[in-house]
């Protein structure tokens, strides 16, 4: 673990970009469709291990794995808890509403990625903790290979 008495360390929390073969991968996962589990894999692990590199050549002193395995914090709890179902309506900016012919177009077009933001049902529960097993190895290993 870094310490220091010099300075205060940086970190970093949250998303960060992802390869296009994750996000492809990841959509895929998150609409049921079929996908090699171990492509899944390895493209989660190349996805870390650039995002550990880059946190570390940009000067960030603890690294995460910028939630590389996940479309977003909000929507992977489905696969991990349970209680968690269907679909919530992702509310959009105020400026965008006040414009609904604009705030269609962008959707239509693409602008806002599609997927499934899970709302509590239900009692909470581990419903599956391999995915966060998967996620701890893939992130000790790329700090094993960045340093």
């Amino acid at each position: 673990m870094k310490t220091s008495t010099e300075r205060i360390l940086t970190t970093h929390v949250g998303s960060l970009p992802r390869p296009q073969e994750v996000v492809d991968l990841l959509f895929a996962q998150d609409r049921g469709e079929r996908y090699d589990p171990a492509d899944f894999d390895q493209a989660m692990r190349r996805g870390v291990s650039k995002a550990v590199r880059l946190q570390q050549e940009a000067g960030i002193d603890i690294v995460s794995d910028g939630e590389t395995s996940k479309i977003s914090y909000a929507t992977y709890i489905r696969h991990r808890l349970t209680g968690f179902e269907g679909d919530s309506p992702r509310p959009t900016p105020q400026d965008i509403d006040e414009l609904p012919d604009y705030r269609d177009k962008l959707v239509k077009e693409g602008a806002s990625a599609k997927y499934l933001r899970p709302v509590c049902k239900g009692p909470i529960q581990v419903k599956n903790r391999e995915p966060l097993l998967q996620d701890i190895h893939r992130m000790k290993d790329a700090l094993a290979q960045a340093t």
